[in-house]
């Protein structure tokens, strides 16, 4: 490899990896704070915090790469324009079309990431993490149950209480159990207890030698004490499991042959980032010319925004597909083609120079 490629690989590397690292930090903190709120509204188990955080990631990273992919090309080839670099290159005869070379070196492996995440990995991420929650959901050892500890129970369902538990997260002993409905609370103890699971997946708390008070939530003298042997609670119905021909957990080949509005819609989804991807890097490397005492951070605004519009156009194409207003043939391709080519002309049309006009002849 000559050394000018090597030196222009690694600065457009160098550069690639601190805006996306810098733009996952950001997207850490959103993609967190997300499931911090479905974690408080029970919807997903406390104790797969971790591992849901890394599967959200994969799913996240097609929208990510090309955002930074682009951003980082943006601020590398503009240090090369304002170091004067570029203006040394082009004395030498080494245009912005001799850059290609280098850019694809850190391009087209930043493409095949982006499409194995967007075709595979991101789907195969959805299955999993959707079967470690329905799984998770239906242990109350995983959602969050502790021994000495008042938990809440998903989706309002009550509070609870256990001294003791098996290590299987089956069998309890000293039980406490609070639960309101409307204006009338019940709270029920025992000594005992055992969860227990229907064929259709419902859960329920088995309480043994115990009592139970029902009464007023506010103000009143209707209570009534109950003693019994044997008691059963039906606990909150867990997340519904996702269908299992849905599209958005479907393997892309699945894809291919089936004829739902919603299962093209999916498919463009994946099939678009690598494409978008490429684009993006293309307009980058025209749109960071600039002379050397220009601004810096203008074309990095127009940059982003050009993202967003890209973006924004993907995601209302997909919802056309899904609600029949494009057909499926058509899918995203009006946007990526149409997108391809006009990032291929700027690139090719970027410092060639306008063949001056010949003198008109005299009269």
């Amino acid at each position: 490899m000559p050394k000018l490629d090597r030196y222009l690989t690694r600065e457009f590397a160098q550069s690639v990896l601190a805006a996306f690292v810098v733009l996952g930090l950001i997207s850490l903190g959103g993609v967190f704070a997300d499931l911090l709120s479905e974690i408080a509204r029970g919807r997903v188990p406390a104790g797969l915090v971790l591992s849901q955080l890394g599967l959200r990631l994969v799913n996240f990273l097609p929208i990510l790469l090309p955002l930074s992919l682009m951003l980082g090309l943006l601020l590398a080839i503009g240090r090369l324009y304002r170091d004067s670099e570029m203006p040394v290159l082009a004395s030498v005869g080494i245009g912005p079309g001799r850059l290609l070379r280098p850019l694809m070196m850190v391009v087209l492996p930043a493409v095949v990431v982006v499409a194995i995440c967007s075709l595979w990995l991101g789907p195969a991420a959805q299955r999993l993490g959707d079967r470690m929650v329905w799984e998770a959901n239906r242990n109350l050892v995983i959602t969050g149950l502790e021994p000495g500890k008042f938990i809440a129970l998903p989706n309002n369902g009550g509070v609870i209480y256990v001294g003791a538990m098996s290590p299987d997260g089956t069998r309890f002993s000293r039980m406490f159990v609070h639960r309101a409905s409307g204006n009338r609370i019940d709270v029920s103890t025992s000594m005992t207890g055992a969860l227990s699971l229907d064929a259709d997946g419902s859960r329920y708390l088995k309480l043994e030698e115990g009592f139970r008070v029902e009464g007023p939530a506010v103000a009143g003298r209707d209570f009534r004490l109950m003693r019994y042997a044997s008691n059963e609670l039906r606990l909150p119905d867990i997340e519904g499991k996702r269908a299992a021909d849905d599209p958005v957990v479907l393997p892309t080949p699945d894809l291919l042959g089936d004829a739902r509005p919603e299962a093209a819609a999916q498919l463009h989804w994946r099939i678009a980032p690598p494409l978008l991807t490429l684009a993006f890097a293309l307009i980058a490397v025209p749109l960071a010319r600039a002379a050397p005492r220009q601004a810096r951070y203008g074309r990095v605004l127009v940059a982003f925004l050009g993202y967003l519009v890209g973006m924004n156009l993907t995601v209302l194409g997909t919802q056309w597909i899904e609600e029949g207003r494009v057909p499926a043939a058509a899918g995203l391709w009006w946007l990526l083609v149409p997108l391809l080519a006009f990032a291929a002309w700027l690139y090719m049309r970027d410092g060639s120079m306008k063949r001056p006009r010949a003198p008109k002849a005299a009269a």
